[in-house]
């Protein structure tokens, strides 16, 4: 919740009149490395959303879902359980574990209806390129921003470019395709 790319995108999302929710898993709150398994993962990331939508002082109009790496993957299991949201965003998609490329953990998103930013890395170890573009080439409504050279954590060598135009970058492009959602 407090990693430096997810604050800079809440503040770039506040500062295009968005509202961002930042949450740990209770794994991480525990102070574990080990991720709880997938169904409790959903279980509070679902609920998180249905606070959200409680909270008359916050609940926005609609609801956009996402997160950076696992919490992505989650994300997208969140919507496919039914969780009514209106886009999903997908910071470094984790389409498989490192060195046993497959696109089965992608697989629940082919019968999403919604649509989905993958900003992605091109040199990503849990998403091999040639892969992970012909699996969201099969998706409805899915628009890539490939960050060339990046790794899992986005991160571009600094020979090729400096680090903070790539945090800049990564909000831009998902502050604009939110407010383009919004009209």
């Amino acid at each position: 919740m407090h990693h430096p790319s997810l604050a800079g995108l809440a503040a770039a999302a506040a500062r295009g009149g968005m509202v961002a929710c930042r949450f740990n898993f209770p794994y991480r709150e525990a102070g574990r490395r080990i991720p709880d398994r997938l169904p409790a993962l959903v279980a509070c990331y679902a609920a998180i959303v249905a606070r959200l939508r409680a909270d008359r002082d916050v609940a926005p109009p609609w609801i956009a879902i996402g997160g950076r790496s696992l919490g992505g993957r989650v994300a997208s299991h969140v919507a496919a359980a039914g969780t009514a949201v209106r886009a999903l965003v997908f910071l470094a998609f984790p389409l498989h574990p490192a060195g046993r490329p497959t696109s089965d953990r992608a697989a629940h998103l082919a019968a999403l209806d919604l649509p989905m930013l993958f900003v992605q890395g091109t040199r990503d170890a849990l998403a091999d390129w040639r892969l992970f573009t012909v699996t969201v080439a099969g998706l409805r409504s899915a628009t890539v921003h490939a960050i060339e050279s990046g790794d899992h954590s986005l991160s571009v060598p600094k020979r090729i470019r400096p680090a903070g135009s790539v945090a800049g970058e990564i909000e831009g492009v998902v502050v604009s395709w939110l407010r383009a959602l919004a009209r």
